[in-house]
């Protein structure tokens, strides 16, 4: 842990070092080989965050285990390793054990009880559309957030929509962050895209397509999204709807056969 000052503040290096990533709301800064910096831009409270890693952490879930914490500055465990993203697209994953991994990764948190009490990290209360549920939904679960760790194997990362929720929503926005890609062009990656879509819905532990029309409205309520990404939504949806159909349509000949 950093050593803190006589009023409880972490004692942070001057100056940062580099910024090893960047999300729609924090920037995380390396400190040494062992810890990283995350740090919110607004300048909000990380509390939320805060109570939501410990918890799944010591629920044997692999996340980041937070070091030590004051506003918006959390000193977090430094994860080494590539991107699921990173490594599925330079050829060093096959698509169908980066689905798989995906799926785990929700059947594994989804099983681990909320903190009592415990609803959002705070940077989602009013999404409207994820108005609580049974588990902890990540909301933001896609390649880019799952790094291969050498210490914890695929482990995730940048908890800030986390929140109570259904398993269903969790899964829907997946499948639907996935799909955005597989609509976005015609082009050799967007076909990689839609065979990860496609192998992620056919390990999913639950059924999401009830959850697809809230999936949608959280998706376009996420200020994270950048120029352009909204208006792929709709095509992203039809597609989550239409590999599920074929999903089922498999499934039927194999029972009838």
């Amino acid at each position: 842990m950093l050593p803190a000052t006589s009023h409880g503040e972490p004692v942070v290096p001057t100056p940062l070092g580099p910024v090893v990533a960047t999300g729609a709301f924090a920037d995380v800064y390396a400190i040494d080989e062992a810890r990283v910096l995350r740090r919110y831009r607004s300048g909000r409270d990380a509390s939320g965050e805060v109570e939501l890693l410990a918890h799944v952490v010591a629920h044997g879930f692999p996340a980041p285990q937070v070091l030590e914490a004051h506003g918006p500055d959390l000193v977090m465990e430094r994860l080494h390793g590539p991107t699921l993203l990173q490594a599925v697209v330079a050829g060093m994953m096959p698509l169908r054990e980066g689905a798989e991994i995906l799926a785990d990764l929700h059947a594994r948190l989804h099983a681990i009880p909320a903190p009592p009490g415990w609803t959002s990290t705070g940077v989602a209360q009013d999404w409207g559309h994820a108005t609580g549920g049974p588990v902890i939904a990540h909301l933001d679960l896609h390649p880019g957030n799952v790094i291969l760790s050498d210490t914890h194997g695929p482990s995730l990362v940048d908890w800030a929509n986390a929140r109570t929720a259904t398993a269903e929503l969790d899964v829907a926005l997946t499948a639907l962050i996935l799909a955005e890609v597989a609509v976005d062009d015609d082009g050799e990656f967007a076909r990689g895209a839609r065979a990860l879509t496609a192998a992620f819905l056919a390990s999913a532990h639950v059924d999401p397509r009830r959850s697809i029309e809230d999936a949608m409205a959280v998706r376009r309520q996420d200020p994270g999204l950048v120029a352009g990404e909204r208006e792929l939504v709709p095509a992203a949806a039809r597609l989550v709807h239409q590999l599920l159909d074929e999903l089922a349509e498999a499934h039927t000949a194999r029972i009838a056969n």
